[in-house]
């Protein structure tokens, strides 16, 4: 870097400083400087920002920092471009430092002014533009902020409702189950009084007895049938009932071959009771195979509300530290069934799971919010298409990075509009349906916060986003307090 003459004309010449009058000319070039740097770093993305600089002559070249990599995101040898301190005029209101990395390729001159000076520069010569940018920036970033927040709460709500939905089901098979379980009870209460009055010698209870703990152990153990299977079995059963004097045999046929019982269990029972009190015996092992299947059913129930309500907890961590060592395995599948409802029938997920990848260091909280945007976004392509649809959700290890993909057979996004999914505001859900910063925040959470990559591959029937993370935590961990970086 070397300093050199300020040259008003040169200056002036400039599509930024055309307009101005030769005095105020003459003030750039005293309280400015020409600087000539070879090929090279200029200044570092997160310095503070002390300067503004606008190209003479050269090339530069802007880069973004993106997880351990530099993506170069603007090259120009267009006289006049600008770049450094360029929101000196806001003041201390936002934090002043680059927000890129400045570098040039070729021995370029650049005219520098120092950010004071083109702070107050700007407050006394442009007022009203000030005022003007001043609003729109901070009207920008608090709209932002409010739709951000509503984005939030309209996921949390459509959240809310399939959740409801998925614990009403198995909530209300317990209620039904527990119902009919006191009928059962009570039956079975009432046939042990009879066979205690009937002329059972105390061999054949105990024979009976045993009988019906096998009975309930095989319940456990019962097979799963085809339909056709079933079928078949209740016939042979019901036929068995039939031949053995039990009326209605065809009523307890179906209990029993979903028990895993059959013709060799019955006649187990009666060789054990004889023909006068086989049917009382009969129906009672049928209250004691009718009790097991509802209680198995009240098991089933209680697991998944208690397993749904565990996933609540999982996506929402609300009881764990903000950042923490985190299994990205736990948190993908606790916001897939959350999203079970809206994910509906006909879309098929695939899991494709590297289970020996290592927890990592993150904010799980805010990444199963990265997998909600993901998903439902994905979920609301394939819907616009005819048939069933696969998502396919895969993690594995690229390089010294963990990937999450998240793949959507719907139509693809059109290479036109490719390079903007990410920008605030932009969406191409129908208007009232998405607010545009779904994408918007989920970059600003993996890039920002966890300093990792998002980016995104498609055509049609194959859209692919990628979610990068490093797998350690940087040497000096810059972990933001909010998303506003």
């Amino acid at each position: 870097m070397s300093g050199l003459p300020c040259s008003r004309e040169e200056i002036g010449s400039l599509f930024l400083f055309e307009k101005l009058a030769p005095e105020q000319l003459e003030r750039l070039c005293r309280e400015g400087r020409v600087e000539r740097f070879e090929p090279g770093p200029v200044y570092a993305e997160g310095d503070p920002a002390t300067c503004f600089y606008v190209l003479l002559e050269g090339t530069l070249v802007l880069s973004r920092r993106v997880g351990s990599q530099d993506v170069e995101v603007n090259r120009s040898s267009a006289r006049g471009v600008y770049a450094g301190a360029f929101h000196a005029y806001l003041g201390d209101r936002v934090r002043q430092v680059y927000n890129s990395s400045l570098r040039v390729v070729e021995p370029s001159r650049f005219f520098v002014l120092p950010a004071e000076t083109f702070s107050r520069i700007m407050h006394e010569w442009f007022p009203m533009p000030v005022h003007l940018l001043e609003g729109f920036f901070f009207g920008n970033k608090d709209t932002q902020q409010a739709i951000g927040q509503r984005e939030r709460l309209l996921a949390l709500g459509s959240l809310s409702a399939g959740l409801t939905h998925e614990l009403n089901n198995p909530a209300a098979a317990a209620v039904r189950a527990t119902s009919a379980l006191r009928e059962r009870v009570a039956g079975m209460r009432h046939k042990l009084g009879a066979i205690a009055a009937g002329p059972y010698r105390r061999d054949t209870l105990a024979t009976l007895v045993e009988i019906q703990e096998r009975t309930a152990e095989r319940v456990a153990k019962a097979p799963a049938l085809s339909p056709l299977e079933a079928s078949d079995r209740e016939d042979t059963i019901s036929d068995w009932l039939d031949d053995h004097g039990i009326a209605d045999g065809w009523r307890l046929a179906p209990t029993f071959v979903q028990a895993g019982l059959d013709t060799d269990w019955l006649d187990q029972v009666a060789a054990a009771v004889g023909e006068e009190t086989l049917e009382g015996a009969v129906r009672w092992l049928n209250y004691t195979v009718e009790t097991e299947l509802l209680m198995n059913e009240i098991e089933d129930s209680t697991t998944r509300v208690s397993g749904l309500v565990h996933a609540a907890r999982q996506y929402s961590q609300l009881d764990r530290a903000p950042h923490q060592n985190a299994d990205v395995h736990e948190l993908l599948d606790s916001t897939l069934l959350m999203l079970s409802a809206k994910i509906g029938p006909r879309v098929t997920v695939v899991k494709d799971y590297d289970r020996t990848l290592p927890r990592i260091p993150a904010y799980p909280g805010e990444l199963n919010q990265v997998w909600t945007n993901l998903i439902d976004n994905a979920v609301s392509a394939m819907n616009s298409v005819d048939g069933q649809s696969t998502l396919t959700v895969r993690t594995a290890r690229d390089g010294d990075r963990l990937l999450v993909e998240f793949g959507d057979t719907g139509p693809g996004i059109p290479a036109d509009i490719r390079d903007r999914v990410f920008d605030p505001f932009f969406t191409t859900k129908p208007v009232g349906e998405g607010t545009g910063l779904g994408l918007d925040i989920s970059w600003r959470i993996v890039v920002n916060k966890h300093h990792g990559d998002l980016r995104v591959e498609s055509a049609p029937g194959d859209t692919r986003f990628q979610v990068r993370l490093p797998l350690t935590a940087p040497a000096a961990e810059d972990q933001p307090s909010s998303l506003d970086v």
